[in-house]
């Protein structure tokens, strides 16, 4: 049974680690990056633990294997990660949800991932679900970008509810920025609820 919960202990931050090496563009076929998706950025151990005392990592977890994760960065985390910086100079550009990005309380999908053998049982969808009931009552929105070349990640993020909110280009990639209102979501869900209260 997969368990999917917030990541606690260095060996589960190694497993994330290892799944992350296992889908870096070097470390998979042209063919492969085109029709499974990529991760970009390659993380140290040190980073993804101060990351996660800031805002834990979800982790899907099949016994002791981390067979999936979404990393958690906020504007407290930005610093960590140097190459990111000018990623949150992007968002902070820009207006989502009716107010500026710059004064709203969003939390960055740092890089999302499900292991080879468990692509197609649903686990990015139940991923997110578990990620957003753990942060959406803190954060307004949950933010990321994502190369426009990937786009079964593009296409997988739209189908859980992300909206492409702007498009750049940059000297390594073009990109999209994609965003989930969460405080839309909540009301969607609490009319949902109401309604069937009335039925």
């Amino acid at each position: 049974m997969i368990l999917f919960r917030p990541a606690e202990t260095e060996a589960e931050l190694l497993g994330i680690l290892r799944l992350q090496k296992e889908n870096l563009p070097q470390s998979i076929s042209e063919s492969e990056k085109a029709e499974q998706g990529f991760v970009t950025v390659n993380h140290s151990l040190g980073q993804l633990a101060e990351m996660n005392a800031i805002a834990p990592h979800l982790i899907a977890k099949d016994g002791e294997a981390v067979v999936g994760y979404i990393l958690a960065m906020t504007k407290a985390s930005k610093d960590l990660v140097p190459v990111l910086v000018p990623m949150f100079g992007q968002f902070e550009s820009l207006s989502y949800a009716g107010q500026p990005v710059s004064t709203s309380q969003y939390l960055v999908i740092g890089q999302i991932c499900v292991g080879k053998n468990y692509r197609g049982q649903g686990i990015f969808d139940r991923m997110y679900e578990a990620y957003s009931a753990y942060f959406s009552d803190r954060f307004d929105f949950a933010i990321t970008e994502i190369a426009v070349s990937n786009i079964r990640s593009i296409k997988a993020h739209q189908r859980v509810g992300f909206e492409v909110i702007h498009e750049f280009s940059d000297s390594t990639e073009d990109w999209a920025i994609v965003a989930l209102n969460w405080k839309n979501q909540k009301s969607r869900s609490d009319k949902d609820s109401l309604d069937s209260k009335k039925k």
